[in-house]
C-alpha cells in the first residue's frame, strides 16, 4: 500500500528567547522599566506585585500571569509589605497566534504551572548562570547539557501559550471565569507528573544537601503541597524519601567495590563517614559494612 504523510503545520512559532529568570525579590524592589522589541511575561508565583504595561497598571496576585507586547514599556514593584517570587520569561514570536495575548492578564491553574515548572526545571540544565540575576541580558548555554534540553524549553513555552490561547481565546470575559475544578481523573495525572518529576530532580542531586525551601523553588510547588504529593505517593517525607534515594545509591555503590565508604559518603553529600554509617543503619538496619 502507498502511504501518504501529513505535514504538520506549526501555528505558533517561539523563534528565541532572551531571557528566563525565576526572582525571589524582597518587599521593597522596584524595577523602573524598559521596552524591547519582543514579547515578556510575568508570572507571580507567591507574594503581590504591581505592574505598569504602557499607561496601564495593574495589581497581580498569586497565580496570575501578564503579557507584555513587544515595545511596550513595562515596569514591577513589590508593594512594600509582600516579598513576590516571580517568573519572568522574554521570547520573540512572530505568530499571528500571539495577537491574542496582547494586553492580557491571565489566571494560571495546575496544569500551566506544572509547564512552568518543568521550563524552570529545564533551563538549570540548559543556561549557565544563576536564574535569579537580574543583570543578565546575555544568555549562555552550559557547555555540557542533556540531549535535546533547549528544544524542550521552547516546546513547553509552545505548548504553555497554545494551552493558554485554547483555554481563554473562547472566553467573552476572562475576568468571569470560575476556577477550574478537574476531575479526579485529571487530578490524579497531574500529580503523579509532578511526583516523577520532583523525584527524576531528586535523582539529580544525590550529591547534594537540599532543603524542602529548594525543592519548592526549584519546582514551583508550595510546601504543605508538596508533603501531601510525597505521603499520598510514598508515604514518606519529602526529606525521608530523599534519604532513601541516597542510602539506595550508596548500596549500589558498595556493591560495584570500586569506592571505600569514605568516598561513597563524599560523593552522595554527607557531612562524614559517621554521619553517612549512621543513617544506612536507620534507613537498612545494618551498617555499611
Amino acid at each position: 500500500m502507498a502511504y501518504k504523510g501529513i505535514t504538520f503545520r506549526k501555528e505558533l512559532h517561539i523563534d528565541q528567547i532572551f531571557s528566563l529568570h525565576y526572582f525571589e525579590y524582597m518587599s521593597t524592589f522596584s524595577f523602573p522599566g524598559e521596552s524591547h522589541n519582543f514579547w515578556e511575561f510575568v508570572c507571580v508565583d507567591k507574594g503581590e506585585v504591581t505592574i505598569g504595561a504602557g499607561d496601564a497598571v495593574h495589581t497581580l496576585k498569586k497565580g496570575d500571569i501578564a503579557f507584555h507586547e513587544p515595545n511596550e514599556f513595562h515596569w514591577v514593584r513589590a508593594n512594600g509589605s509582600i516579598a513576590p517570587n516571580l517568573i519572568v520569561i522574554s521570547f520573540s514570536s512572530k505568530s499571528p497566534m500571539m495577537n491574542f495575548f496582547r494586553k492580557k492578564i491571565l489566571r494560571t491553574d495546575d496544569f500551566a504551572r506544572n509547564i512552568l515548572a518543568r521550563i524552570i526545571t529545564e533551563a538549570g540544565n540548559f543556561l549557565e548562570g544563576r536564574l535569579d540575576d537580574p543583570y543578565q541580558t546575555t544568555l549562555h548555554t552550559k557547555s555540557s547539557l542533556p540531549p535535546g534540553s533547549g528544544q524542550l524549553i521552547q516546546l513547553y513555552l509552545e505548548e504553555l501559550m497554545i494551552y493558554f490561547y485554547r483555554k481563554y481565546s473562547d472566553l467573552s470575559s476572562v475576568a468571569e471565569e470560575k476556577p477550574d475544578k478537574p476531575d479526579k481523573t485529571v487530578r490524579e495525572n497531574i500529580d503523579t507528573e509532578v511526583f516523577n518529576r520532583i523525584v527524576s530532580y531528586l535523582g539529580q542531586n544525590l550529591s547534594g544537601r537540599v532543603t524542602i525551601e529548594k525543592i519548592c523553588k526549584d519546582n514551583l510547588i508550595g510546601r504543605s503541597q508538596l508533603q501531601k504529593l510525597f505521603s499520598k505517593k510514598s508515604g514518606l517525607g519529602i526529606i525521608e524519601y530523599f534519604s532513601q534515594m541516597k542510602i539506595e545509591a550508596a548500596k549500589e555503590l558498595i556493591r560495584t567495590g570500586q569506592m571505600n565508604f569514605t568516598q561513597i559518603s563524599e560523593k552522595l553529600g554527607y557531612t562524614s563517614i559517621h554521619y553517612f554509617s549512621r543513617q544506612f543503619k536507620k534507613v537498612t538496619g545494618m551498617t555499611p559494612l
